[in-house]
């Protein structure tokens, strides 16, 4: 999947791959400016969300209740934010939308991981498309600690 899109801050793609549905795919975003911020990607690639089937719809409700119930499990953060936006590709010539979602954990109080501190300074507001990369074996490690928890 390839996308322009502001908050994945990669223009080649949505992340890290964690996991795969029948109809949608799991990354853990390269961002993570909110820790585990991951993009849940619709697999055929509709350009709205009025594209999108009822049994695809009903798979995306089982994955928003594993990943909630996951992140808590891992971090416990004070809420989800869940945001589709499509406005990055349509900045270039010949745009190609495609449904994604990103799930986007917020903390009210700092959360630690991999020796590193988060604060969400944007708290009770919309977050900010800023990006914070991890060293490449804290962003494997966050992966791993998903994947695990996805799993059980």
């Amino acid at each position: 999947m390839t996308s322009s899109c502001e908050y994945c801050q990669l223009k080649q793609g949505y992340g890290d791959l964690m996991w795969e549905s029948k109809y949608w795919l799991i990354f853990l975003a390269p961002s993570q400016r909110y820790l585990g911020t991951c993009v849940v990607a619709q697999k055929k690639g509709c350009k709205d969300l009025s594209e999108v089937e009822t049994k695809e719809w009903v798979e995306f409700g089982l994955i928003v209740k594993k990943l909630e119930e996951s992140l808590r499990t891992i971090f416990n953060p004070t809420l989800f934010n869940w945001s589709c936006f499509k406005n990055a590709t349509f900045r270039g010539p010949n745009p190609k939308p495609e449904v994604h979602w990103h799930f986007i954990p917020r903390y009210k109080e700092e959360v630690s991981f991999g020796g590193l501190k988060f604060k969400d300074p944007d708290f009770g507001y919309i977050p900010q498309p800023i990006s914070r990369e991890l060293p490449p074996d804290v962003q494997k490690n966050l992966k791993k600690k998903i994947e695990t928890q996805l799993f059980k």
